[in-house]
């Protein structure tokens, strides 16, 4: 199945994302919420994606990103059965101000737990696999974060603090000078996982939690060695929506960033 929904991925990109890539017209581009932009390629992607995934398993259902904007009680029961996960344009700020930083994601739960996961830069053709148990892959490569563990002066991740709580985001402020970077972030969970998994930073700080925009990043740093939970500690789990994650190469790096010395 990893190569069958990649390919469902590549097509949507071929013929919904990457056409209107640096391309846009007027009327095609609208505020979904406020400082939320919504595209004509989001829509026609998803619209690619979800049947296809569906009749690659039978009895499925899908949970898109554009559909749940429009009926919020679809994101309900994601613990039961296998449910499909779809963001068909991860980073769509970046798409319409012409930045290749994008990614259309899929992720597979069963019973709530994340089986499998798809992530691809439509620009460069980057895709990036994980299913459970599995390991994780980029372009057919197997992947692995390190396991030595950087003091917290030499750790460098990013804080994404758009949607933190004020005293948060003085808190990271307060302690930002004890690791070598905060970084802001890419604007895409696509690009932001990946990162993690490949070693081009330590770690990422999420606060909003929508199950498309992490399920599949979270599974790809799990199975290449990586640290994914809550910022108590407990497990992540995408049916969960409340707020807070940290993501980290491995569990020292997590324990470093959280809480020797706090981050937060």
């Amino acid at each position: 199945m990893i190569d069958e929904v990649s390919a469902v991925l590549r097509q949507a990109s071929a013929e919904a994302v990457l056409p209107r890539f640096q391309n846009l017209h007027a009327g095609q581009v609208e505020e979904k919420t406020p400082g939320e932009v919504v595209t004509i390629a989001d829509r026609e992607a998803e619209r690619i994606i979800t049947p296809r995934l569906m009749s690659l398993l039978p009895g499925s259902r899908v949970v898109g990103e554009e559909a749940a904007a429009e009926t919020p009680a679809l994101m309900d029961e994601l613990d039961e059965g296998d449910v499909w996960l779809v963001d068909p344009l991860d980073g769509t700020a970046n798409f319409v101000a012409g930045s290749p930083e994008f990614s259309v994601m899929v992720a597979l739960l069963r019973h709530g737990q994340i089986v499998a996961g798809w992530l691809l830069n439509p620009v460069n053709d980057h895709l990036a696999v994980a299913s459970l148990g599995s390991g994780a892959f980029i372009d057919g490569a197997r992947i692995q974060t390190e396991t030595t563990f950087p003091n917290a002066a030499s750790c460098r991740g990013a804080v994404l603090t758009r949607f933190l709580p004020e005293q948060m985001k003085d808190q990271v402020t307060a302690n930002s000078s004890r690791f070598s970077a905060i970084l802001p972030g890419a604007r895409c969970a696509g690009v932001d996982y990946p990162a993690v998994a490949t070693g081009n930073q330590h770690f990422v700080m999420f606060w909003r939690l929508l199950p498309w925009d992490h399920a599949p990043g979270a599974l790809l740093v799990s199975e290449a060695g990586g640290c994914v939970a809550r910022l108590d500690g407990s497990r992540y789990r995408p049916s969960n929506r409340q707020p807070g994650l940290l993501v980290a190469q491995n569990d020292e790096v997590w324990d470093t960033v959280s809480r020797e010395p706090p981050l937060l």
